[in-house]
């Protein structure tokens, strides 16, 4: 039976799965697992892999949860609580994840995709506390996004919205992951990074001491990693790489804060941890794109690579809030 207080948090992630237990209204984990979602891994494996996680915390804790809130890294249906499919692990095609989480646990069950749960975590517990209006962007392997309005993810008409890597803030750009052209995330994203600073390398033999030293002189093997260390450290091309992916950042943010005025825009994923000259150029940039007189209050996420986890935990607070109407809703096949 459920003890009425343990929230049960899953993020199913496209390298790792984890889980984690909170209390209702409580900023921290009773408990919290992770596993690896290995090479060659299906939907099914790791459905089990996770459940046989979540269950290992559950019984060291002695606690039933009383709804489950998922994080998943890939377009959902969020209503109807279905996994429309996954880009990184075959089998999740249409997968009514809700409904099988419920049939599992024996509790309700509701499901949104990682970036809208990184918006609800940083608003629920994290830097958009207090915020009635938030925008929260990711960047690390790609650039995602996700909106919480009036203490609610806004999901759109198609369940796309937030999807501010796939702005144009440079037409005819780097191709995109998507097909098209000059995108947010063929600019700013990690890899974006790491392939202009190869670029810059490769053209002058001469730049880049310090970014050089740090790959041991395999440009082939710098990453976004090397170029923020070696920005930091003082290397002129590494900065100057890592400024022009932060102004392409602050463009897609600045057009973003045009179109809905958020009270804040809150940046989480591994390229956001390049340090306070990086945010200030994308502050600077979004600043030059919107009208006078508008909020561009952009912050560092708090909360890391939990904010989806958290954001997990604040859905299952939402659903069993939302009563039992939403339970069934959510987890309708």
């Amino acid at each position: 039976m459920a003890d009425g207080k343990t929230l049960l948090a899953l993020d199913f992630g496209g390298t790792k799965l984890t889980a984690g237990l909170a209390h209702m209204g409580e900023p921290r984990w009773v408990a919290r697992g992770q596993v690896p979602s290995p090479p060659g891994a299906d939907a099914a494996s790791d459905r089990e892999r996770i459940l046989a996680l979540a269950r290992r915390l559950l019984d060291e804790a002695e606690a039933c949860p009383a709804a489950v809130g998922v994080s998943f890294g890939g377009p959902v249906d969020a209503a109807r609580g279905r996994v429309f499919l996954s880009h990184h692990v075959p089998g999740w095609e249409d997968f009514p994840l809700a409904a099988w989480l419920q049939g599992e646990l024996g509790v309700p069950a509701a499901v949104d995709n990682d970036a809208n749960l990184g918006a609800l975590g940083e608003w629920r517990f994290g830097a958009g506390q207090g915020c009635a209006s938030l925008l929260y962007v990711t960047v690390s392997t790609g650039v995602g996004g996700g909106w919480v309005l009036d203490g609610r993810v806004y999901h759109g008409a198609d369940s796309l919205a937030g999807e501010i890597g796939h702005m144009t803030v440079q037409p005819g750009g780097p191709l995109c992951t998507c097909g098209r052209r000059g995108c947010v995330e063929a600019l700013a994203a990690g890899p974006a990074i790491a392939r202009r600073a190869k670029e810059r390398l490769r053209a002058d033999p001469r730049a880049g001491a310090l970014l050089r030293e740090a790959v041991r002189g395999d440009v082939e093997a710098v990453t976004a990693r090397e170029v923020s260390q070696a920005a930091e450290a003082g290397d002129p091309l590494a900065w100057e790489v890592l400024e022009e992916a932060a102004r392409a950042l602050g463009m897609g943010v600045g057009a973003a804060i045009v179109l809905m005025n958020p009270q804040r825009v809150v940046v989480g994923g591994g390229v956001s941890k390049a340090g306070e000259r990086y945010f200030a150029a994308v502050r600077e940039a979004a600043r030059a794109h919107v009208l006078p007189g508008m909020t561009v209050d952009i912050v560092p996420a708090s909360l890391g690579d939990d904010a989806p986890l958290w954001g997990a935990v604040a859905l299952a607070e939402q659903l069993l809030a939302s009563g039992p109407h939403l339970s069934l809703r959510s987890s309708t096949p």
